[in-house]
């Protein structure tokens, strides 16, 4: 199968009807909510807001991001964009990345580097990965996307032949968080043969979306792990309603508002990263409204939302019945401030698990919060398995 180079150029007509939306954003009454108690507190947004017509610079990050090597390809009428970054080492291990809602494949940049060339930041080029980062059907660049069906265990199919037909190679890595973990527990559930191993930085039952978080008893030695999921549970709330249900008619006020579209997303970073309720403790403004403009600029937030409306109303089922449902040796990175950290006991039985390691800090998007602990830990997982 074919790949074509491509490059990002958000059209600049585009750009300024950003801008000129922005300016004219109606802004509703907010009080009270100094605190986010409400959902996205007004004076954050109108700060940020101005940033964006102001100061913020896209054209710079897109700059950045064309320093990587992009490709799209199209795989059963699924247009996929990817980033295909070759290793700098005697054998570099083929890596799939999968991003999760709302990232981008963008979350992973800082990652992307690190794995493909380790002796460039100081590591061993034994550990060198060819790396592949696709942005998920539906998300930013694998776009227009118009069929329906797609969810995260079809993902995983598109993803062995992208990497076995399109890239060429037979066996590969894989690793995720958010929808991408589930997309790499589906490849190692149903693709094990095909798997050197899988990384997870979330680990949740497959049929999640439909049967909940159902892991049993936490250890006495778990208790932080136990009450971090029991306090961000509130959190995913009403994205997991509106998105699973009726994304169509949230994405009407999405796609003309990017105001709007800043609100329900950095709520959501503010929410769910290691922030300590302050968002730019993580992320700059120009983080936020680089991700932000990523889907403004691709008309993507629309089919991106449906994502979660195809993973209900297509349930998984499980491909066998043998444990561990997870085949694949296995590796999970247990981030602190992740929303969702399962009993060891429980992933011990779910996985192929080979190595659990709890992370210093960070939350749900750990790629982007804490890269360092998430390269060193995947280099080391996989060093095993060479």
């Amino acid at each position: 199968m074919q790949k074509e180079s491509f490059r990002i150029a958000i059209p600049e007509a585009t750009l300024q009807d950003l801008r000129d939306r922005l300016a004219r954003t109606h802004w509703p009454i907010d009080f009270a909510n100094s605190q986010w108690a409400y959902g996205t507190n007004r004076a954050y947004l109108e700060e940020l807001v101005d940033y964006w017509i102001h100061k913020y610079d896209w054209r710079k990050h897109e700059q950045e991001m064309n320093t990587f090597s992009h490709y799209k390809t199209t795989i059963d009428d699924v247009p996929i964009h990817f980033i295909h970054e070759p290793g700098k080492g005697p054998k570099p291990m083929p890596l799939i990345l999968t991003h999760g809602w709302p990232w981008t494949f963008w979350d992973l940049h800082k990652v992307i580097r690190p794995l493909a060339d380790p002796a460039s930041f100081g590591g061993d080029p034994a550990d060198a990965f060819d790396v592949v980062v696709p942005s998920l059907p539906g998300f930013c660049f694998s776009t227009p996307l118009t069929k329906p069906g797609i969810n995260f265990w079809r993902t995983a199919d598109l993803w062995v032949t992208l990497m076995q037909d399109v890239l060429g190679y037979k066996k590969f890595a894989a690793e995720g968080g958010d929808w991408g973990a589930l997309v790499t527990s589906q490849l190692g559930h149903k693709h094990a043969q095909h798997l050197i191993g899988t990384y997870l930085s979330l680990a949740v039952p497959l049929d999640f979306l439909t049967n909940g978080l159902q892991v049993g008893e936490y250890a006495s030695d778990e208790k932080a792990a136990q009450a971090r999921t029991q306090e961000a549970a509130p959190t995913i709330v009403s994205h997991l309603a509106v998105q699973t249900h009726d994304p169509q008619t949230l994405a009407y006020a999405m796609h003309d508002s990017p105001a709007g579209l800043a609100a329900w997303m950095v709520e959501r970073r503010r929410a769910w990263s290691d922030c300590g309720g302050n968002v730019e403790r993580r992320y700059s403004k120009d983080d936020l409204l680089t991700f932000i403009t990523l889907y403004w600029g691709t008309d993507s937030f629309v089919t991106s939302v449906r994502y979660y409306y195809e993973a209900t109303h297509n349930p998984w089922t499980p491909g066998h019945s043998r444990t561990p449902v997870v085949e694949s040796p296995t590796a999970i990175g247990v981030f602190p401030r992740e929303l969702l950290i399962p009993p060891r006991k429980w992933a011990e039985r779910y996985y192929n698990l080979k190595r659990w390691t709890p992370m210093t800090a960070g939350g749900h998007f750990a790629p982007s919060e804490e890269p360092e602990q998430l390269v060193k830990d995947i280099r080391a997982f996989f060093r095993t398995l060479r």
